[in-house]
């Protein structure tokens, strides 16, 4: 495809390195943020890459953008669903948290709480919560990923011994026929155990996750009891989650 220098550029730093700030390619370019959000939506349109608030990535269905680049996207978004997320859960629970940079600002979130049980595969999770004297946090066992996540038939093993009051998860992709959607089939078995084992799931996911293609189906969005996210669904998916009687919060 014949594209201007500049958006060339833009495709390709934005493939080599999965996420790019706008901020960062304004500096890089010499241009205003302004210049770069046309380039961007220009690409975007011609589905070259996906537009973030922020910055633009590159997807693949077959692998994850790097763990440093996911805590950068949609920051102030995941923040706002953290903070409804926790304030679902009273004081007193018992949890389930799986991986996720979304989970993460979540227990960073639930740090006002007293007198949670809370059981994850996140490591990252667990040592954010550890802090609290009145928590108490258990790891599930198994292979541990770069990211700080926890995979395996042990994790499965582990999370299968327990019944909680809510599963708090994130999801990579949530198709249009409401799949939700992941990269690792081995991190999805145990998110699977999570929701099987929870009498109440809380799936916390920003607008990106809307048509994000992964190659792993986790299930249906009818196994969730609400969503939290910051732009209101497309009227497809609106209309599964109605159908299936999924609460929507929207912050």
């Amino acid at each position: 495809m014949n594209l201007p220098p500049r958006q060339q550029q833009i495709l390709e730093l934005v493939r080599d390195r999965g996420y790019v700030s706008i901020e960062e390619m304004a500096q890089l370019f010499v241009v205003t943020p302004q210049t770069i959000r046309r380039d961007i939506n220009q690409l975007a349109e011609l589905d070259l890459l996906r537009r973030y608030h922020g910055g633009a990535a590159y997807d693949s269905s077959v692998e994850n953008t790097a763990y440093a680049m996911r805590a950068d996207q949609m920051r102030d978004e995941k923040q706002r669903i953290a903070e409804a997320v926790a304030r679902q859960v009273p004081d007193h629970a018992s949890l389930f948290i799986n991986i996720g940079t979304t989970t993460e600002s979540i227990a960073r979130a639930l740090l006002n709480h007293s007198q949670l049980k809370v059981i994850t595969n996140n490591l990252h999770v667990a040592s954010i919560l550890a802090a609290k004297d009145d928590f108490e946090v258990l790891v599930a066992g198994g292979t541990v990923r770069r990211d700080g996540g926890v995979v395996g038939q042990a994790s499965v093993d582990f999370i299968n011994q327990f019944k909680v009051d809510y599963a708090l998860v994130g999801i990579s992709g949530i198709d249009e026929d409401g799949s939700l959607l992941d990269f690792d089939y081995q991190e999805v078995r145990v998110s699977q155990a999570i929701i099987a084992n929870a009498r109440q799931v809380i799936l916390a996911a920003d607008s990106s996750k809307f048509g994000r293609n992964a190659m792993v189906r986790l299930g249906a969005i009818s196994l969730v009891d609400c969503l939290v996210t910051d732009q209101t669904p497309t009227p497809a998916l609106v209309q599964l989650l109605n159908e299936h009687k999924v609460r929507v919060e929207v912050v």
